[in-house]
């Protein structure tokens, strides 16, 4: 009797030994944040491109637009060229108002399930000059 009530004690031990070092790990282990992206709206030397022109992100990462030079910039997403040809997707993450003054910003954030391919994007003012660039989602 007394050796059953020690085996039993022992597994218990073991087992509550076991579950206190798995929830250790579990509790130590860092989440998987978010990254914010920053592109210029106009490079440093003014030329109508976005700086960098393409971006490698996560689903769920934020890209930040920040006016830089030659206004008015702004930045809208290709729905006929994003994977899947989402016109839904296309217009949340697009920008249509135009950012004027220097420094002046907004976001975008790629929901956490946007599928990975490319995302095209350009400036309305200034896509006949080329000031196009895109966002690669992994």
């Amino acid at each position: 009797m007394k050796f059953k009530a020690a085996i039993t004690r022992s597994v218990g031990l073991l087992l509550s030994t076991i579950l206190l070092i798995v929830a250790s790990f579990a509790l130590s282990a860092t989440p998987a944040s978010a990254e914010t992206y920053t592109i210029k709206m106009g490079t440093d030397s003014g030329m109508l491109q976005f700086e960098p022109s393409s971006v490698t992100i996560k689903p769920g990462d934020t890209v930040k637009w920040v006016m830089n030079k030659v206004p008015p910039h702004n930045a809208v997403f290709d729905d006929t060229k994003i994977p899947g040809g989402e016109k839904a997707l296309a217009k949340k993450l697009s920008h249509d108002k135009l950012t004027f003054a220097p420094g002046e910003s907004f976001e975008t954030t790629f929901p956490g399930d946007t599928a990975p391919g490319t995302y095209p994007f350009y400036c309305q003012p200034h896509r006949g000059a080329g000031m196009a660039g895109k966002v690669i989602v992994q």
